[in-house]
């Protein structure tokens, strides 16, 4: 097949295949149906891309999103691939240029969502054309296990009659095994080959702090990223404004994105982001999906996700590059509590299950002590052999102490405020705090009340939650979130047991201040590489896509470092194909011949 080699490095510019990925071509360009778990930025797209460039017809895409469609397409006709998008964002006359194109046989690729796809007269149409493959993204959408279950995609399990012979290939980059079951199951993939990938994303690294002040937390994490792009996940919409003003009234390019925003508005800052003249977008999880940004430096999480599912894949939007990212997660009981309390108002039992699960896994996962990716591989069903080495545990493993005294203060205050108050209160009343409410109370002439002065207001807080994590107190969320004190804790109290507990992370470690590369690059190179953004954001500009369409910041990097001095070793550059080599070659070859003679 040096065919499928020509195309890779001809139209897509890649010197060579990532793990797989030639596999599943050479199974979906024979002919065969495939079903693909391949992490964020494992290069999920070129397994069905490249096999549709090497059979007859048309690929048929089915996509979920239309930000998602917009981009491949966009960086399928940046590569000289015939490719285009069917759906509601199209007004008439587009639509009937897309119809006839397909029509006339002129496309490569047609991205359609699931709702389009389905319609009987859109099926009705297919039947007079060449279908040469059909591709399924996003496929953890079928299941109803799944983290984001459409019922629209449900109907998709009717391919399998509508186009008999025509292969297809479902793709995910998360599901846990009952997930992969139900996908199978519904997509009639039984007789599927299924493809694995590592879910191992060793760029990013994972950081876990305990929630305290969490504004301030995250203001202290971007002061060293300035200029790098990122995304900032909260729960509610409401929380998701207030932290973006809190951002920029600190100085910083950030926009608040939910759905309770009006669509123009939603579409300006997710096209601002995409187009480098937003840094920071504060979002609830409704953003993200359909974003192929690849220089995404970091995610942030203010809030607990539901899931090990979610948090992996809203991670992995950081470092689609493959450079240097990071992942924060800011960890509360009390986030933990009140998504506990709401699964539990659920109506259905065998969801309540399920997702109970899947936060109690989340939860293990936030309050680990040992390797985070460990932990969260280990979910996902994949063994890691050695602790990875970049993750907070392994870089800065937390000290343990002897929190037997600490954890009776505590829990003896518990009970002498008769179970009845919340966390706030009763660490009040630990310090010795002198305010009316505890006056008026009569708990300033209670035993345990100042007897906790050895420790701050956000240490005793980091003690607290550990005893709620380890079962010996547990928050009544029906009740305004009351402390009560669990059966295991009366030996503790009664001097029976003893207790190890871990010092409190609240700051994460300074990072050191990257460039906006997110590698270290030598003073000149860095220079010739703000240059080549330049050039690449004006370019972009000129076409109307994002500058990561021209060329990712790997491919600048690699620029900025090899210098290349001619066609055939700029054709070397992973991300530099013929197409882009004639559009794009002459006035980067320039910027850094220019760059050489200042040097000179």
């Amino acid at each position: 097949m040096s065919a499928m080699h020509d195309t890779l490095q001809n139209v897509f510019g890649l010197q060579s295949f990532r793990p797989h990925q030639e596999a599943i071509i050479r199974r979906v360009a024979g002919g065969g149906d495939a079903f693909v778990l391949m992490p964020t930025g494992g290069g999920k797209s070129l397994c069905y891309q490249l096999p549709a460039l090497m059979r007859p017809g048309t690929a048929l895409v089915i996509s979920p999103l239309i930000s998602l469609m917009k981009d491949q397409v966009d960086a399928l006709l940046a590569n000289g691939v015939k490719a285009a998008m069917y759906n509601s964002s199209l007004d008439a006359d587009e639509a009937r240029r897309v119809m006839g194109a397909l029509r006339a046989g002129e496309l490569d690729l047609l991205y359609v969502a699931p709702e389009r796809v389905m319609a009987p007269g859109f099926m009705d149409m297919l039947a007079d054309i060449t279908v040469s493959l059909v591709a399924i993204d996003e496929a953890h959408c079928v299941s109803q296990w799944g983290h984001d279950f459409r019922p629209e995609y449900a109907a998709l399990g009717e391919l399998q009659q509508r186009f008999p012979g025509v292969p297809r290939i479902a793709l995910t980059a998360t599901a846990d095994p009952q997930t992969r079951e139900d996908i199978v199951r519904v997509l009639g993939l039984q007789q599927a080959e299924t493809f694995i990938t590592s879910f191992d994303r060793p760029n990013i690294r994972y950081t876990v702090l305990e929630k305290h002040q969490p504004r301030q937390q995250v203001t202290r994490f971007l002061a060293s990223r300035e200029g790098q792009t990122g995304i900032v996940y909260c729960l509610s919409r409401k929380r998701v404004e207030e932290v973006a003003e809190h951002l920029r009234w600190k100085g910083c390019s950030a926009e608040a994105y939910h759905a309770g925003l009006a669509a123009p508005v939603r579409r300006d800052v997710q096209e601002r982001f995409l187009n480098d003249e937003t840094d920071i977008v504060v979002a609830t999880v409704a953003f993200g999906m359909g974003i192929d940004k690849p220089n995404v430096r970091f995610v942030v999480h203010y809030d607990l996700p539901r899931h090990l599912e979610g948090y992996y894949q809203e991670t992995g939007r950081a470092g689609r590059d493959g450079l240097p990212s990071e992942a924060l997660l800011l960890y509360g009981a009390q986030d933990a509590a009140t998504a506990r309390y709401q699964i539990e108002q659920g109506g259905n039992e065998a969801q309540r299950r399920v997702e109970g699960h899947k936060l109690n896994a989340m939860v293990g996962f936030a309050e680990s002590l040992s390797c985070r990716r460990r932990v969260l591989l280990g979910y996902l069903g994949e063994q890691l052999d050695e602790d990875c080495g970049n993750c907070d545990i392994c870089l800065d493993p937390p000290n343990r102490f002897d929190g037997t005294q600490a954890a009776r203060k505590m829990l003896s205050c518990i009970y002498r405020v008769r179970q009845s108050f919340g966390m706030k209160h009763v660490v009040d009343v630990l310090r010795g705090a002198d305010t009316e409410r505890i006056r008026n109370l009569g708990h300033n002439r209670l035993s345990t009340y100042g007897i906790g002065g050895e420790y701050s207001n956000a240490e005793w807080m980091s003690i607290l939650r550990q005893l709620i994590h380890q079962g010996y107190v547990r928050q009544d969320i029906a009740a305004y979130s009351v402390l009560k004190l669990t059966a295991d804790a009366g030996p503790l109290l009664k001097g029976e047991a003893t207790l190890e507990l871990a010092e409190p992370r609240l700051k994460a470690k300074p990072a050191k201040k990257r460039s906006r590369a997110a590698v270290e690059l030598t003073d000149e190179d860095l220079a010739l590489f703000d240059a080549l953004r330049a050039l690449r954001k004006r370019l972009a500009d000129d076409a109307g896509v994002p500058p990561y369409v021209i060329f990712g910041d790997a491919a600048l990097v690699d620029m900025s470092q090899s210098r290349p001095k001619n066609e055939t070793e700029f054709l070397a550059i992973n991300g530099v194909g013929e197409v882009k080599l004639e559009r794009y070659g002459d006035a980067f070859l320039e910027a850094i011949a220019e760059a050489a003679l200042e040097l000179a």
